[in-house]
């Protein structure tokens, strides 16, 4: 693959005068703490002010349907560090009340449940979604009432909002990585892009078919299959896959197949007697959790693209792993990837409000870039301009034990790019959420900023 971005170096933000001594500003005093002292100072007690409000942090995770698979263990996973956070003293001397909703895999339901987190139970931040039509119908709302959210999960990218801060990874962080490996390290040369029928395999899959035929790929090479949420008959798609690979080319599946689908997915694969050395599997949603659940014993040698394994040896990943044991009660208890990526979203939202001294949005949304903070693979985390993160890219092969042992990575982390080089509509795309540009899809070639963000804007000044 080519030259791999590195992320910033984290380094503390701190202003210095021309002769380089370091100008350490003068703490934002809160009005009630500054008059709860006077009162002390006076021997009058302040028993109203003697407890501040919590600070409201929305969870919102499908907790029943056909996505609980994966996201019951995200909600747990912020309830486990905001318990962690509290046990250190709050945040702002505040501590947070979780605000936990089940929008139940039902994605209009998600955009009620994030209006109701933020209109009627006025939550400071949101982190939530796993399926990008989850998150597209929880957009318009955020947006609207100005809220935070910050999502987990992989997704197909195309798009850039404010509201949103995206820790998962975007394609050029998962998928265009994961087909460098199946073409320059497997030598795959038919393809097939198996995905789930809704937005994010779609969008991946127009991308990847790109960039597929743009390395001299032939239509002909190219097979591309959706099935619907839930999918659990697999065996004539199988059959398909099967005497598509055996037609004398190397050929290896793609796979975007979401939720609990995937696990009569490799069971059938098991089945029919598909073997990763003959076609192998490369999933961008497959993870430890999924793989829980299964009999992993067929699929040994088969493949996921992450940024985060269990596996990962570093200090920092045993810790979170023996936290998230301790909180589960569970010897089993598996993490992965997503769960990493709130881990990060939580301490950047954490560091953002301590930087700007409040949870109020819009000056969180400033503090936030440039924020870094540690990953669990032994790097950092920046959040870049465009509100998304760096991320290391990892391969990983499934062991028998539902394990991933780790066969390539990048040899540092990738910037999240919002819009893609190899789509006609994006290439020309930036985002930057910084003053002045503030776009998120600025044409560096018309020097315009286009699409709802600059309409909004155009309106308020009418």
């Amino acid at each position: 693959m080519g030259t791999v971005p590195a992320s910033p170096h984290p380094c503390p933000s701190i202003t210095t005068t021309s002769q380089g001594v370091p100008m350490i500003p003068f703490p934002t005093v809160h009005p009630t703490r500054w008059l709860a002292a006077s009162l002390i100072g006076l021997g009058l007690s302040t028993p109203a002010l003697a407890q501040e409000d919590p600070i409201k942090v929305g969870i919102l995770h499908s907790l029943s349907g056909t996505m609980a698979i994966s996201e019951s263990t995200l909600k747990d996973t912020m309830l486990m560090l905001i318990e962690q956070q509290n046990a250190e003293g709050g945040l702002l001397g505040r501590q947070i009340e979780p605000v936990v909703v089940d929008p139940a895999s039902d994605w209009p339901l998600f955009a009620e449940k994030a209006r109701e987190l933020l209109a009627q139970q006025e939550v400071d931040v949101i982190f939530g979604n796993w399926t990008s039509v989850s998150r597209k119908s929880v957009l318009p709302v955020v947006e609207e009432l100005n809220g935070l959210l910050f999502y987990p999960v992989q997704y197909e990218g195309e798009e850039s909002s404010e509201n949103v801060v995206y820790t998962g990874a975007a394609p050029n962080q998962q998928a265009i990585p994961a087909v460098d490996y199946l073409m320059n390290e497997v030598g795959a040369e038919r393809w097939v892009l198996a995905g789930t029928d809704y937005v994010y395999p779609r969008t991946t899959n127009k991308i990847l078919e790109a960039y597929l035929k743009a390395h001299g790929v032939a239509d002909e090479d190219i097979l591309v299959n959706y099935t619907p949420f839930g999918h659990s008959d697999w065996q004539n798609i199988v059959a398909d896959i099967k005497r598509f690979g055996s037609q004398g080319k190397k050929t290896a599946v793609v796979s975007t197949i979401n939720g609990d689908a995937n696990v009569p997915f490799y069971r059938e694969l098991g089945n029919q007697g598909i073997d990763a050395a003959d076609i192998p599997v490369v999933a961008f949603s497959v993870g430890e959790q999924e793989l829980s659940g299964i009999d992993t014993a067929p699929l040994v040698g088969h493949l996921a693209a992450w940024n985060y394994f269990m596996s990962v040896d570093t200090d920092a990943n045993y810790d979170f792993i023996d936290s998230w044991i301790e909180y589960t009660g569970d010897e089993m208890a598996v993490t992965n990837d997503p769960m990493e990526a709130h881990y990060i979203g939580f301490n950047m939202w954490k560091e953002a409000v301590r930087k700007a001294g409040t949870t109020e949005v819009d000056a969180v949304k400033d503090a936030i870039i440039g924020v870094s903070v540690p990953n669990l693979s032994g790097g950092y985390a920046a959040m870049m301009p465009n509100h998304h993160i760096t991320k290391p890219v990892l391969i990983g092969e499934i062991q028998d034990n539902g394990q991933f042992s780790i066969v390539w990575e990048t040899p540092s982390t990738v910037a999240g790019d919002a819009w893609s080089d190899y789509l006609d509509g994006s290439r020309d795309l930036i985002s930057d959420w910084r003053q002045p540009l503030a776009c998120g899809n600025y044409n560096v070639v018309e020097g315009s900023c286009g699409g709802s963000e600059a309409e909004e804007d155009v309106a308020s000044a009418e």
